[in-house]
């Protein structure tokens, strides 16, 4: 079952320029999806991991199924002012301007092993950005861990020296 088959293309969105894709195809058939969380844990095999971190918002949907299939905690990374507690934050750049993303302190205890999880690893400011929040209270990054990687837009040289895994690679 080829996962990119269930993965459409949708010209111009969100803004003129971006070819986008849309897992929602994915999200809506069962049997791709198991497949597709299937894939996603098997790059874990003999690694030890205290919780998952789910980057908003595509990033919460896989996230919280590794986390369930490993009997781990959920973290969700978010826009600003989404949170309801303390938070720290990191803004990155973006193709059209930058962005910010928030984490609660207590979310992470110093030595937690983390698997940070997205959607797609495009330029990879965002997985910078999360590594950084990561790092920043302590916990120590296992893998990066992404449902689809652009490999043109080379985002693995922004967050090198991390183990990354992605299901799908254009």
């Amino acid at each position: 079952m080829p996962l990119e088959k269930y993965i459409r293309d949708i010209q111009g969105f969100p803004k003129e320029g971006i070819l986008f894709k849309d897992i929602t195809p994915l999200l809506i058939d069962p049997k791709a999806r198991k497949k597709c969380l299937d894939i996603l844990v098997s790059s874990l095999a003999n690694k030890k991991i205290d919780k998952v971190i789910g980057v908003e918002s595509r990033g919460f949907f896989f996230g919280m199924l590794i986390a369930q299939e490993l009997n781990v905690g959920f973290i969700p990374v978010r826009k600003p002012n989404k949170l309801p507690y303390e938070t720290i934050s990191a803004t990155y750049d973006l193709e059209y301007g930058t962005d910010t993303l928030e984490i609660h302190t207590d979310a992470i205890q110093k030595g937690d092993r983390i698997l940070i999880h997205d959607d797609v690893l495009a330029t990879g400011g965002t997985a910078k950005a999360v590594c950084e929040l990561v790092e920043r209270l302590g916990g120590e990054i296992v893998q990066c861990n992404f449902l689809m990687e652009l490999t043109f837009l080379n985002g693995r040289a922004k967050i090198k020296g991390n183990e990354i895994f992605a299901a799908i690679t254009y």
